[in-house]
């Protein structure tokens, strides 16, 4: 059985195919707590959409058992909206394999995007960024280059908003790893200033608690729970939506 998000109230109309929320999946409870914000956002900004999630890892149920289920329950389709940051293997394998079928479809990944960077940019300055504050960008972290490509963007966009030199440290799959970004950061501090590290991550989990232990100043609060969030999951279902239909197959 899988799960389903509902919004409160009254029921909607059903429309569309069903939207499937995939997250890596964590033992950490707050994290899951703020992955299934996004979910529940997504469920009440749309009433009527099907809202189902599903893991890569760690929790169940995992992402191929969800699709399979929902296109069994009906004609309508299914889209699989990574809720991750960039691609990777789990967006090019798990993800992939898992819409290898008829009706089913995935959007590209969560970012980058100009609104994770609104939100990474009040996150620093709720943890109270200052300007002689160097800034350090977390990310998880891929062997996929084009995930570090995406991870430079969101950097570039940051830096675009702030005073202060921004540079990158990943948690896992490229260099330089988070100490070392911190470790090099402070080297070049001015006076008075501290390192501040922004978390480019979804929610508390393994990477969180490891950026933590980094030796950073200042870390700011992961990206979830935010209703941003669900507005991006709502726009990378909507791409490609249309898609995800077999042809004949009714939506409702």
């Amino acid at each position: 059985m899988t799960s389903a998000l509902h919004a409160e109230g009254a029921p909607a109309a059903v429309t569309g195919p069903v939207l499937v929320g995939c997250s890596h999946g964590t033992d950490d409870l707050g994290g899951r707590e703020a992955i299934r914000s996004i979910l529940a956002d997504v469920a009440a900004d749309r009433p009527g959409l099907r809202v189902r999630e599903a893991f890569v890892d760690v929790q169940v149920p995992e992402v191929a058992a969800v699709v399979a289920d929902a296109l069994a329950e009906q004609r309508g389709g299914v889209v699989v909206v990574p809720l991750l940051l960039s691609v990777g293997f789990h967006v090019k394998v798990d993800v992939a394999a898992a819409v290898d079928r008829s009706g089913a479809v995935a959007s590209g990944p969560l970012g980058p995007d100009e609104r994770l960077v609104d939100v990474l940019v009040e996150r620093l300055h709720d943890a109270g960024l200052a300007p002689d504050d160097s800034v350090v960008l977390a990310a998880a972290g891929s062997t996929d280059p084009a995930a570090a490509l995406a991870v430079e963007a969101v950097a570039a966009g940051l830096a675009d908003r702030l005073t202060q030199p921004v540079t990158i440290g990943y948690g896992a799959g490229a260099q330089p790893r988070v100490p070392a970004a911190v470790a090099t950061a402070r080297a070049d501090l001015a006076p008075g200033g501290r390192v501040v590290v922004a978390s480019y991550l979804l929610a508390p989990g393994y990477f969180y608690d490891r950026v933590l232990e980094a030796g950073a100043d200042v870390v700011s609060r992961p990206l979830a729970p935010d209703p941003r969030l669900a507005e991006i999951v709502l726009d990378r279902y909507d791409a490609v939506a249309a898609d995800a239909v077999p042809d004949g197959a009714a939506t409702a």
